[in-house]
């Protein structure tokens, strides 16, 4: 198994270890939701998996501003 290091994660989201952990979770949940017979992954876990693919430069992600609802 590959450890991955906070800053190894962190170079592919501007240096933010914090925002490169919200999106690889995100990406794990949309892993997660496909059906279990049809994940390509096999026994690797989704988290490890979407840890694997933001350090390597494989998952593209975009901020996108929240609208706030006006009163």
């Amino acid at each position: 198994m590959k450890v991955l290091t906070p800053d190894e994660i962190a170079t592919q989201a501007g240096d933010n270890k914090y925002l490169a952990v919200l999106v690889a979770a995100k990406y794990a949940r949309e892993l997660n939701a496909l059906p279990l017979e049809t994940s390509p992954y096999g026994p690797v876990k989704l988290t490890t998996k979407a840890l694997e693919s933001l350090a390597s430069g494989k998952l593209e992600f975009r901020l996108v501003r929240r609208r706030r609802k006006k009163d």
